[in-house]
């Protein structure tokens, strides 16, 4: 069956995101979404387990932030935020400040997360430059770690993970080391912090789970760790929490696991609940007061043109309204609990080396995977969408998934995996 023909004539002038394009398959037209499912144009329906990219964390379509869309594109879709402001920007930072732990408080927004990690990264070198430290021009970052494709955070993420390895002559040398899992690997970053603390800006990681590295688990106690050796040493400690803030892990943010503050916290994804583009970068106070000064040099100089955009900013508002009115968390724990319980059986299948969930998040680690592209075309055949990579399966569905649902997603990737598919 022929597709629509805006899928015959656009695929000729599109470029795919991840993609060979001479060898990968053929995308799937999706025309609609509702819930927790994906509608394509041949009229079949999908389950999606992985919430668009972890964005869509209370299902698609939700009737609350579609009307806070509507409101108010009929009376400000946008308005520059160099020189105005608008409400619900406003609003929305106000609301983020008051849920953040300490005193992260100052909001700078941008329309992706990418951005917002670069943002971190300017503010944490500027934070030393409007000080007189002109040596502070490097980050820490950690094997594992994943933060973003632009020039900027590709030089922070894991060298070897291959996704942007190719770039490695063209990128800035930041230091990269093993996150402080255990005694051995704690000493190693005590001493490098020791002896290079006077080049290095901030220390990045993603807190709890390092997910594009291959959803990578690790501890609170870690965190911990890196907070004390950030003040010990005295650098500045940026989590980026675009995938695992609001909710994913359990907890609202998952620095609250650890019960420590960053200086700079990144936050997008789940933050409009899926439905517009948006990111922010917040900073504690003292981050903040090293870019008061008389000096106009030591503004940040920093503006996307859709910075603050008001339909983006009244779609988080409405987001974090439904985490204030529905039983989100308790919804994650009940999640939790049932990938648990059914992602087990997938423990004992040939080539699978583990399986492990932490909140929202379910992983069935394999040893390798053969054919990605025969693997993913098996679970689309069992009616779900779910997006294999490297070599795991994961799950991050919406929050709002029903049992039912659920159900069909580790029961699909339980069946693929004991059948003829070779991974």
């Amino acid at each position: 069956m022929r597709g629509p023909q805006w899928l015959e004539r656009g695929m000729h002038h599109v470029w795919l995101p991840y993609a060979q394009m001479r060898t990968a398959p053929p995308p799937l037209p999706a025309v609609a979404t509702r819930g927790r499912t994906i509608t394509l144009a041949d009229g079949s329906e999908l389950i999606d387990g992985i919430a668009s990219w972890w964005t869509a964390c209370h299902g698609y379509n939700h009737p609350h932030i579609r009307q806070a869309v509507q409101a108010q594109l009929e009376c400000m879709p946008h308005v520059m935020f160099g020189g105005l402001v608008n409400e619900p920007a406003l609003t929305l930072a106000t609301r983020l400040a008051d849920m953040l732990p300490g005193d992260l408080e100052r909001v700078f927004f941008t329309d992706s997360g990418s951005v917002a990690v670069e943002v971190a990264m300017k503010m944490a070198i500027q934070y030393w430059l409007n000080q007189g430290e002109s040596g502070r021009t490097r980050l820490l970052a950690f094997r594992g770690g994943y933060h973003g494709d632009t020039m900027a955070t590709m030089a922070v993420c894991d060298p070897e993970e291959g996704m942007h390895s190719l770039y490695a002559g063209a990128l800035p040398e930041h230091f990269m080391t093993d996150l402080p899992t255990d005694d051995m690997r704690t000493q190693a970053l005590d001493s490098l912090l020791a002896q290079s603390a006077g080049r290095i800006a901030a220390i990045i990681v993603e807190p709890l789970v390092q997910g594009a590295g291959g959803m990578l688990f690790h501890s609170p106690e870690v965190l911990r760790t890196l907070r004390t050796l950030a003040d010990r040493h005295g650098v500045l400690l940026i989590l980026d929490e675009i995938f695992t803030g609001f909710g994913r892990t359990g907890t609202l943010f998952a620095c609250e696991q650890a019960g420590i503050v960053p200086d700079i916290i990144t936050l997008s994804k789940a933050l409009t609940g899926g439905t517009m583009a948006l990111a922010a970068t917040v900073a504690r106070r003292h981050v903040f007061e090293a870019f008061l000064s008389d000096n106009p040099m030591h503004a940040l100089m920093h503006g996307p043109t859709f910075m603050a955009n008001a339909m983006a900013c009244a779609c988080a508002n409405a987001s974090l309204d439904l985490f204030e009115r529905e039983p989100r968390l308790a919804q994650v724990a009940r999640i939790g609990a049932q990938m648990r319980a059914e992602l087990e059986a997938c423990r004992h299948l040939p080539h699978v080396v583990d399986v492990r969930v932490m909140g929202a998040i379910g992983v069935v680690e394999l040893d390798h995977i053969h054919d990605m592209n025969a693997l993913k075309a098996a679970l689309v055949a069992q009616g779900v969408w779910v997006r294999p990579f490297r070599n795991i399966i994961y799950v991050t569905p919406a929050f709002t998934i029903t049992a039912a649902e659920l159900r069909v997603l580790t029961t699909a990737i339980h069946t693929v995996l004991s059948g003829s598919v070779q991974v």
